[in-house]
């Protein structure tokens, strides 16, 4: 059996990732190569997506990945890494390596894979490749021309200059490689990226890394199962067939396969489904984060992407908003338009991120009523620019507060405006009628405001003490509910710390 599979192995096309910092021309070298337009449609002219491309040189095909340069997606970079075959450092000549650069020069070594340096932007009048090349061995990476064994060209993206040589290089190394698959084989390889198409369903972006897909199989990606019945090339074309080293969309997954996923064909739906799933790539999406410690405040967040990989990188550009006094609490990360249930999961205070994605009929106005901040955009380093001003709006005022009991509320009997009657217990402390009361529900405070009146046992008195039930008419603008939680506090006198 073994000389059997041994004898099926022909060459396999090479997967090439393209990586470097972000505005190096990395799109735009691959732009060139597939005589298309895709830099200037990137939404700020970076890249915020994995893209998957064939190309044909001297007969010989190629499969692309180009991957985001933006200090965010360093995720997305290593998966594009570990999956492709080896790797075009791209390196501009007018700026030098950068903090992206090593970056992917770690992924590179990181995934064992050989690469080429393309020093790019050789066109530009301040273009110096001696410096790239002097800087690249400071960074222990001795290109050809300084002594190593690294490959490198000078080239230019926009002109085209070296292209085809680079081409050559690239066909040289993976022959060297020695890269062949079996045709013979049910197609198997990794998730690249998955979204939520909203006419037509799951769609995930695939490379088959060995064997063949062919329509009506059945797909298990770590538990996600697809027919493959929608079956598009890069291109979007609809196709019946296709083998090693070629990327894919499939349309029609049960649920949201994960980025980085291996996934595995099968003739029938009873074997994908009895399939024990695959292991991920270590790369698996980044699920809720919740911070511990004592913060001033903690800003709860929703965050709703177009693709896996764009709430992936999300999640991690806000989370270095957190600070030792303002927390974040991610509690939801998920791909599709902001819905009516992201909102009723908001609690007041919450803040909602669409990226690359819209909200359904009617949901602005209910965030709106619910005291819930919902944005929209296109650009991710636009994000925490916007999300840096909305946090410094929840930071209280530097007012000196003496804490003087906590409370829980045990029943909420009517509302009018923005008063309302409450029923509650002390916990700790004492209620004073005329102080300031602070609502927290799950953790986040939700509200601030003033207790009007009280009273102990249908009596008005001016305070309950410990362990005592109280019922009270409080000044607040938020709806209140049972298991809320009351803090009892006072402004200190003017130089009271």
């Amino acid at each position: 059996m073994e000389n059997k599979t041994k004898n099926n192995l022909i060459p396999r096309p090479p997967i090439v990732v393209v990586m470097g910092h972000i505005d190096h021309g990395k799109t735009t070298l691959l732009d060139f190569i597939r005589k298309t337009k895709i830099a200037e449609k990137e939404s700020g002219g970076i890249t915020q997506h994995i893209g998957a491309y064939e190309i044909e040189h001297q007969g010989k095909r190629i499969t692309f990945i180009d991957t985001p340069g933006h200090e965010a997606f360093s995720k997305m970079r290593s998966r594009g890494a570990r999956i492709a075959d080896l790797a075009i450092l791209v390196v501009a000549a007018d700026d030098g390596v950068k903090t992206q650069t090593i970056e992917a020069l770690n992924a590179i070594k990181e995934a064992k894979i050989p690469f080429i340096v393309a020093i790019n932007k050789i066109d530009k009048e301040n273009a110096n490749p001696d410096r790239v090349k002097k800087e690249l061995a400071e960074a222990e990476i001795y290109v050809e021309s300084f002594g190593g064994k690294i490959p490198s060209l000078n080239i230019s993206a926009k002109t085209g200059e070296k292209i085809p040589e680079l081409l050559e290089m690239v066909l040289l190394v993976s022959e060297m490689e020695d890269l062949k698959a079996d045709p013979n084989c049910p197609a198997s390889g990794v998730v690249i990226e998955s979204h939520l198409d909203p006419k037509r369903g799951i769609a995930s972006i695939l490379i088959i890394q060995n064997g063949t897909l062919r329509k009506k199989m059945f797909i298990n990606a770590s538990g996600a199962i697809a027919p493959v019945k929608i079956f598009e090339n890069f291109l979007g074309q609809a196709i019946e067939e296709a083998r090693f080293s070629s990327p894919v969309k499939i349309i029609g997954f049960d649920k949201l396969p994960a980025a980085g996923a291996n996934f595995r064909s099968y003739e029938s739906r009873s074997e994908a489904e009895n399939a024990r799933p695959e292991e991920e790539i270590s790369c698996p999406m980044a699920g809720t984060f919740k911070e511990a410690g004592n913060y001033k405040i903690i800003v709860p967040i929703i965050i709703k992407a177009d693709v896996s990989g764009s709430a992936e990188a999300l999640e991690k550009e806000i989370m270095k908003l957190s600070t030792p006094e303002e927390g974040i609490n991610i509690i939801r990360s998920a791909v599709g338009n902001v819905t009516e249930d992201d909102i009723k999961l908001a609690s007041s205070g919450t803040i909602i991120i669409g990226f690359r994605v819209k909200a359904e009929s009617g949901i602005m106005e209910m965030a709106e009523r619910l005291g819930t901040s919902l944005a929209f955009f296109d650009i991710i380093y636009k994000v925490n620019e916007w999300l840096e001003i909305e946090i410094k709006k929840r930071i209280p005022e530097q007012v000196a507060e003496e804490i003087l009991g906590t409370a829980e509320l045990i029943k909420v009997f009517n509302r009018e405006k923005n008063k309302q009657v409450v029923g509650g217990r002390v916990l700790s402390g004492r209620i004073i009628s005329g102080k300031y009361v602070k609502i927290s529900r799950r953790g986040v405070q939700i509200a601030k405001g003033k207790i009007l009146e009280l009273q102990h046992f249908k009596m008005k008195v001016s305070e309950v003490e410990e362990g005592k039930e109280f019922g009270a008419l409080v000044e607040i603008k938020n709806e209140l509910a049972k298991g809320d939680l009351m803090e009892i506090y006072d402004l200190a006198p003017s130089g009271k710390s």
